[in-house]
């Protein structure tokens, strides 16, 4: 999206007078923001909270890289082959299903399935977590709770081993539902640190700073993985150390944002009668909420977006070390590499996405990266086993994108949510986050136990990105904004 003109900005087709009266959804006029030059200098000036809220993605960053994005597919994968065919031998497909509750699971198809079940359970789950840190007088507190049983049940992940994959699908759901809980709160905590102009800029540096301490703790465990007999350990073993690294990790670098934001609570008072109480009132509040969402139809639009493209980034990355190991037929050490070069780009990329935003606008840049989501998913299904160069080439293109297109969406939603009700409004969207979507994986899951193929299962991922693109380009984010009653950025 361009800078701002003074009179008037086409959007989708649509010319909206700038300075026209807008009315919010109870039929007040919204107030109505200062209008800078379209390139007006803007001076950013990091704050001591800015620098403490990024280490909370450096801090979680370690489990979603080493844990749920590379190691725990596959391990969960081989633990599960294990039960189902024991002895099988490594070339071999596994035929013979589990039984859970009596319905019959295809071992490959079992990281996807828990993926699914924990999106289900944080789906119902963080809504509440949202209603209620916005009432609460100590949301870091809730923060720090929800980020430490995640990172202790990430820790326990070191217990999975032989053939008790129920115990790692327990875990996982556990982990998966934390992580999304305490990022709740902790997106809501952008929009009460950061100015609307800084956002996009905040929201990247943190994206970056995360990739670089996940970077670095998977370069760690790359080393002790590959070098694994010169320890006299196992390859099993060296992946449930790294598991156990990556829960510890998340837990001792939380308590950084935890301490350096501890000053940041109650600095925006929510509109919610609070006589109530903090649960009962909740309650009450998300029924208002979910009626009151309607009124928002250009924040309904980017959820909606959102669900589809970020549904199909979650799915390729949470499954693409699967599919590198079971179809690209490639050693895990490669694809652990491969992995922690992706990490290093994705640093440069969220870096130069949010330099890009604030030049052409972060709405512009996500779609531009959503074309390139879905030529890399084409692409995918085409690369040969074996074939390092072409896979090397395809993870660099994803790292340049994945940060980027993560980070801004981030930022472009909290212009969107009414002030007051941030961590109510991004319980929805971290339904959809890091891995919570359900509707990729579970399709990812049913092709593949269709077809035993992964690159069908890839390839199908491409709807996601299309249609996910084709409703973002339909939001008006200028009206969203102003119908939130916000204040607009300079550069949207």
């Amino acid at each position: 999206m361009t800078a701002r003109r003074t009179a008037y900005l086409s959007l989708s087709g649509r010319d909206m007078p700038l300075l026209a009266p807008m009315t919010t959804p109870g039929g007040a006029t919204a107030p109505q923001p200062a209008v800078p030059a379209p390139h007006s200098p803007h001076s950013f000036v990091e704050t001591k909270e800015q620098r403490a809220w990024y280490w909370y993605d450096w801090a979680n960053s370690a489990y979603v890289t080493t844990t749920a994005t590379v190691l725990f597919a596959p391990y969960l994968t081989s633990v599960a082959t294990e039960s189902a065919c024991p002895g099988l031998p490594e070339d071999a497909k596994c035929l013979t299903t589990l039984s859970v509750l009596g319905v019959p699971i295809d071992p490959g198809s079992l990281a996807a399935y828990t993926i699914t079940v924990s999106t289900i359970v944080s789906a119902i789950f963080l809504i509440f977590v949202g209603a209620i840190a916005d009432r609460t007088t100590h949301p870091t507190k809730l923060f720090a709770g929800f980020a430490w049983v995640g990172s202790l049940a990430a820790s326990a992940m070191f217990l999975v081993a032989g053939t008790n994959w129920a115990l790692g699908v327990l875990l996982l759901i556990l982990a998966q539902v934390c992580l999304g809980a305490s990022l709740v709160i902790y997106d809501s905590l952008l929009v009460r640190i950061t100015p609307p102009d800084d956002r996009d800029r905040v929201s990247s540096k943190g994206w970056a700073f995360g990739y670089l301490g996940g970077g670095l703790l998977l370069a760690i465990n790359f080393a002790l993985i590959t070098f694994h007999t010169s320890f006299g350990l196992t390859l099993g073993q060296t992946t449930r150390i790294s598991l156990l690294s990556a829960g510890i990790w998340w837990a001792a670098f939380t308590l950084i944002p935890v301490l350096g934001l501890r000053h940041v609570e109650g600095t925006v008072a929510t509109p919610v009668a609070r006589g109530a109480g903090v649960v009962g009132g909740s309650l009450r509040q998300l029924r208002t909420t979910f009626r009151d969402l309607r009124n928002y139809p250009q924040t309904m639009l980017f959820l909606l977006a959102y669900l589809f493209f970020n549904d199909g980034i979650q799915t390729v990355i949470g499954n693409s070390s699967l599919y590198g190991i079971e179809e690209l037929e490639f050693a895990q050490g490669t694809v652990l590499g491969i992995f922690l070069f992706v990490q290093f780009v994705a640093f440069a990329g969220a870096l130069l996405f949010g330099r890009v935003a604030g030049q052409i606008g972060a709405w512009r840049t996500v779609l531009y990266s959503l074309g390139v989501w879905t030529v890399i998913v084409l692409v995918a299904f085409f690369v040969p086993a074996k074939s390092l160069v072409l896979f090397l080439a395809l993870a660099f293109f994803i790292g340049l994108v994945l940060g980027g297109s993560q980070a801004l969406s981030r930022s472009l939603y909290s212009q969107l949510i009414p002030r007051g009700k941030e961590a109510e409004y991004f319980s929805l969207y971290q339904a959809m986050e890091r891995g919570t979507s359900w509707l990729g994986t579970l399709i990812f899951g049913l092709v593949h136990q269709l077809t035993h193929s992964y690159r069908y299962a890839i390839v199908a991922l491409v709807i996601f990105f299309i249609v996910g693109g084709l409703l973002l380009s339909r939001v008006d984010m200028r009206r969203g904004i102003l119908e939130a009653g916000n204040e607009v950025p300079r550069v949207i």
